[in-house]
């Protein structure tokens, strides 16, 4: 723990508040995929994504904001696996992208594995390039692209 906490006080005061707001992102995703319908949650979060500034051009400066974020979400879940699974960690990265003008796709993929058993695995995407859950998405059939979070995707 004290090596996590002197990793994190290196860190520049921008990630710092990076990764403190995708703990906090994965902690509330966590619990609300929990307690609350997944309609329920998705509403809530596409108003939290909204709530950021304009669109960020296409371009470097995009896909800059777009690693910068999706590296403080894996940090994240690297370090508390518990809210680490694909489907927290790219509704989390999608709401801090939202909130830095980037749009995102979330994309969910189902598959039988090789016992039959029933598997899904979610990832996102921005544009052409995939920005978390990237190579475990192989071999998934795509379901339809959820554009944003909200109601109307």
């Amino acid at each position: 723990m004290v090596g996590r906490l002197s990793r994190f006080l290196r860190l520049p005061a921008g990630d710092q508040v990076l990764v403190l707001q995708a703990m906090l992102l994965q902690v509330g995703v966590r619990l609300g995929l929990w307690v609350l319908p997944f309609a329920t949650l998705r509403g809530l979060l596409s108003r939290l994504a909204a709530g950021g500034r304009p669109e960020v051009e296409a371009g470097p400066e995009g896909l800059r904001t777009a690693r910068r974020a999706v590296w403080a979400v894996e940090a994240v879940g690297r370090q508390w696996p518990a809210v680490g699974t694909c489907l927290i960690q790219a509704l989390a990265a999608h709401v801090l992208l939202g909130r830095r003008g980037c749009a995102s796709n979330l994309r969910i993929g189902v598959k039988r594995d090789e016992r039959g058993t029933f598997v899904a695995h979610a990832w996102l995407e921005q544009g052409d390039t995939i920005l978390i859950g990237g190579a475990p998405h192989r071999g998934y059939v795509g379901m339809p692209v959820l554009s944003g979070l909200d109601r109307h995707s």
